[in-house]
């Protein structure tokens, strides 16, 4: 069985926020850091080479397939910020409606500028698919690295 690329490692989340070219999203993702660490209340990590990961769960899959994922993250993208939802939107259909313009793929919410979206809301989807995914994959808060 491959070894899933992303993985969490040591890179430094600071460091890496600061290497983003563009201004708006360098900027976008610092909120972005402290809105997830407060929400979370876990340290933000590098999860690959451009992935802010916080917090983790262990998952298998019927395959036999398993590893540590990270509950909520972002990633600073040239086209768009990404952010990861991790049970996707099915029971988030209210929120989206309200959220402002955003594009989304299966855990994925794309968002070209933090000031297209009403922030109250974009934590209330965070919030609640943290607490999804703590409820239904075991997840603990402050579980750091196992």
């Amino acid at each position: 069985m491959t070894e899933l690329k992303t993985q969490r490692n040591d890179g430094d989340v600071q460091t890496y926020l600061d290497s983003v070219k563009n201004k708006r999203r360098r900027e976008d993702a610092l909120v972005l850091l402290d809105v997830m660490s407060e929400i979370t209340g876990e340290p933000a990590e590098m999860w690959g080479g451009s992935i802010v990961g916080f917090g983790s769960y262990h998952y298998v899959y019927e395959s036999g397939r398993e590893g540590d994922w990270f509950l909520t993250g972002f990633a600073p993208r040239k086209q768009s910020m990404t952010l990861y939802i991790m049970p996707g939107f099915e029971h988030y259909e209210d929120l989206l409606a309200r959220l402002g313009k955003h594009r989304i793929g299966r855990s994925c919410l794309y968002i070209n500028k933090l000031a297209d979206v009403d922030m109250d809301v974009l934590r209330d989807l965070v919030a609640g698919s943290v607490a999804h995914m703590r409820r239904t994959r075991g997840a603990t808060e402050s579980a750091g690295r196992s």
